[in-house]
C-alpha cells in the first residue's frame, strides 16, 4: 500500500481565552481534516483555528 504525501498546513489559533493572542503553527498531515483532528486534539475543542495549504490555496479549480 503506498504512503498518503505529507502537506504542511500552516494555521492561525486562537483560544478560547480572550487574553492570549493567536499564535501560528505549521503542522504535517495527509489531508485538512486530518490536520484539524491533530490540532484540535493538541489545542482542545472551542479552539478557533484558521488552517490552509498554501500549495493547494494556489491550485487552480
Amino acid at each position: 500500500m503506498p504512503q498518503k504525501k505529507l502537506k504542511e498546513y500552516k494555521a492561525m489559533i486562537w483560544t478560547q481565552d480572550p487574553t492570549r493572542p493567536g499564535q501560528r503553527v505549521t503542522i504535517m498531515a495527509t489531508s485538512l481534516d486530518e490536520a484539524y483532528s491533530l490540532l484540535e486534539k493538541e489545542h482542545g475543542k472551542g479552539t478557533v483555528f484558521y488552517l490552509l495549504n498554501e500549495e493547494d490555496a494556489q491550485t487552480p479549480r
